[in-house]
């Protein structure tokens, strides 16, 4: 796993968004996986500002929703759908066609859980998968003691995660929905490339168990230590509970020529 502790959030998304230009440039129509959430939105923001500038063709490229609410219709303004449309999708200028999301008002939950595996896996897999963390550190939907070896499926929200999540809903958690489609743990890490990005020091202890604690179901991202290409990108208030910190810093201002992550 490498770490790559950048000065603030800006900065880490321009990281986050040259990588994926990099990738882009070799595969055009790389799948690139989303995750939603105010994290991600400097690397959205960094990469569409590349396609205005005709640094990299997004044409062909291709996404990939993480997870979404069961529940919410796909035109709902707090579906994961709907955020990403107006987030990723508009911003870069890439349509529907180019789009993969699970059906979270299917009238057979699992049997679209299982349907959006294959898809995935039909599609050759993401090329690469953005995530965030969550405070107990989830990823995804993955709540603690989520299978580390899990697919796509139906999870129950706790309690904390709601809350974290009623900010985008007015503040009411009564309106975050108990439930949720996502992405599993062993299904995210058969993307070729992930990479979480974490900012805060609210973050700080979960980025620290991720990295440096043991692989354990309790927090779920550590199974990221499992993957041939993992990516943990964090600005100094998340990395401000790493122990190797300083190695951190080093292994990346001496790393070799090759593409920056």
């Amino acid at each position: 796993m490498e770490v790559v502790i950048v000065p603030d959030a800006e900065s880490g998304g321009e990281l986050i968004a040259e990588a994926m230009a990099q990738l882009l440039r070799r595969k055009p129509d790389a799948l690139l996986g989303v995750a939603t959430g105010s994290t991600p939105l400097p690397v959205s923001e960094a990469l569409a500002a590349k396609v205005r500038s005709g640094a990299v063709d997004v044409s062909r490229a291709r996404i990939a929703q993480l997870d979404e609410y069961v529940g919410l219709p796909a035109e709902h303004p707090k579906s994961y759908r709907s955020v990403l449309t107006r987030e990723v999708l508009e911003p870069l200028g890439i349509g529907m066609d180019a789009f993969m999301g699970p059906d979270g008002t299917a009238e057979d939950v699992q049997e679209a859980c299982e349907a959006y595996d294959m898809a995935l896996a039909e599609a050759g897999g993401v090329d690469l998968q953005l995530l965030g963390i969550g405070t107990d550190g989830h990823i995804g939907f993955n709540e603690p003691c989520s299978s580390l070896a899990s697919r796509t499926r139906i999870k129950t929200l706790t309690e904390q995660t709601r809350w974290d999540n009623a900010r985008f809903f007015d503040g009411d958690i009564d309106q975050v929905p108990h439930h949720v489609i996502t992405q599993g743990i062993g299904t995210i890490l058969q993307a070729w490339h992930l990479v979480l990005f974490a900012t805060g020091e609210g973050k700080a202890d979960a980025v620290a168990a991720t990295v440096e604690g043991p692989v354990a179901a309790v927090c779920p991202a550590s199974a990221l230590q499992l993957h041939r290409h993992a990516t943990v990108v964090v600005d100094e208030a998340a990395a401000s509970e790493l122990k190797l910190v300083d190695y951190f810093r080093h292994a990346f201002a001496n790393k070799p020529d090759w593409p920056q992550i």
